[in-house]
């Protein structure tokens, strides 16, 4: 079991940048691929970023190629989101999820065991 807190979520005005991160609990934090995903309003929860355990690969969604990174620190137990040249579409709330290695898709929801409670991103045009 780990719990995920998220941080560093605000209003930033369209060009700017953010960097959330999401700390985790307990001690096993290198065994599990973290992702940030993101929900707005009226739409379905969306893959934005993912990192092995290792930190050796990344994933990303299309859109947010070269804006957005994602890193981690294994001995801090966080994984970070930096975002930069932020558009208004990016708002929404930005969850950190946690998953065990499987054969699903780094890109689903259903891959993810552990979920944070979410952070709000809004920007402003």
């Amino acid at each position: 079991q780990v719990q995920l807190v998220e941080s560093g979520g605000g209003l930033v005005q369209a060009g700017g940048s953010l960097r959330l991160s999401c700390a985790a609990s307990g001690r096993t934090f290198s065994r599990y691929t973290m992702a940030w995903f993101r929900q707005a309003p009226g739409k379905e929860r969306e893959f934005v970023a993912a990192i092995s355990r290792s930190g050796a690969n990344t994933y990303y969604l299309d859109s947010v190629k070269g804006r957005f990174t994602i890193s981690r620190d294994n001995a801090k137990n966080t994984v970070y989101l930096q975002m930069t040249s932020l558009k208004p579409e990016d708002t929404a709330v930005y969850y950190c999820a946690a998953g065990y290695d499987s054969g699903i898709s780094y890109y689903t929801v259903a891959r993810y065991d552990f979920w944070g409670q979410g952070t709000q991103v809004t920007v402003s045009s």
